[in-house]
């Protein structure tokens, strides 16, 4: 084989080889990020999530934190948390996150009445499961929301924390006692009489176990909440109550007033608060 002629093989092989490389992916690299849109949990049109996976993740090192939507349990959906998703990817970087929607009561229909958003979340968290290790993530847990998504993620993490290993919560002006929140004004007593089927007078355990505030003790989660003190929508003192009783079992928490601030938070403010969230999770957790 005359000289020109090896060269010209040799010129393929390589080129071959080199093309043969590209094509395969090397499992050694890292993973990239990825964004999963209108997951479903459940069959309704309102079960559904969405995953945003990031860049470099493994099943040791890369927590998930569970965003649930506010709404007063009737109205939001999972796209409140893309509000949030730059200062959350900055002050949890090492996060993967999931943001979910659930079903929402109606009024005409009187459809999906407590304790329905309580039962989805537990599906959402249950299908979550499922899915970590092909996400490559580990099985740490963080929930979170504000309002009713507050109210929310209080519930699951105090009430079904063994339902997917919740390490804590971060909660944005959050119902946390029903029965106390029912005297707030007209509003609170119509909607609430509403979606919990009664009163708390006539309904006394739905009130009760729909409730975050009635399963805090010794064992549960760390929590940090705020609220501010100008809310008029619920009311700061709500907030106040589960602090004071998660001091009465010394479960780790911070409850922080935002001064001048009402039911929503600018976003200077927020800023600094996912901050602060930050420390306290790495300080407990």
């Amino acid at each position: 084989m005359n000289s020109k002629l090896k060269l010209l093989y040799l010129l393929l092989f390589i080129s071959f080889s080199a093309c043969t490389t590209d094509s395969v992916d090397d499992p050694n690299l890292p993973l990239e990020a990825v964004q999963l849109l209108d997951q479903r949990y459940g069959p309704d049109s309102r079960q559904s999530y969405d995953v945003f996976l990031p860049a470099g993740r493994d099943r040791e090192n890369t927590p998930l934190l569970v965003y649930i939507h506010g709404g007063a349990w009737i109205d939001g959906s999972k796209d409140e948390f893309l509000e949030f998703k730059p200062l959350m990817e900055q002050f949890f970087p090492e996060y993967a996150f999931v943001s979910i929607n659930y079903r929402l009561y109606d009024f005409i229909s009187e459809e999906n009445s407590f304790p329905t958003q309580e039962e989805d979340v537990i599906l959402a968290v249950e299908e979550i499961l499922s899915q970590l290790a092909s996400w490559n993530i580990s099985d740490k847990i963080l929930l979170s929301g504000g309002s009713a998504g507050g109210h929310l993620a209080l519930l699951h993490g105090y009430k079904h924390q063994s339902i997917g290993n919740i390490q804590a919560v971060i909660a944005f002006f959050p119902p946390t006692n029903l029965s106390t929140l029912y005297n707030f004004n007209f509003l609170t007593q119509s909607g609430l009489t509403e979606i919990l089927e009664g009163t708390p007078d006539s309904n006394p355990d739905l009130y009760q176990s729909s409730s975050p505030i009635t399963f805090v003790g010794p064992t549960t989660i760390p929590s940090i909440i705020f609220h501010g003190d100008a809310d008029n929508v619920v009311p700061i003192s709500q907030s106040e109550e589960l602090a004071e009783k998660l001091g009465e079992f010394q479960v780790p928490h911070q409850f922080i007033v935002v001064p001048d601030q009402g039911h929503g938070f600018d976003p200077v403010t927020y800023l600094d608060l996912l901050e602060q969230a930050s420390v306290f999770l790495r300080e407990n957790i």
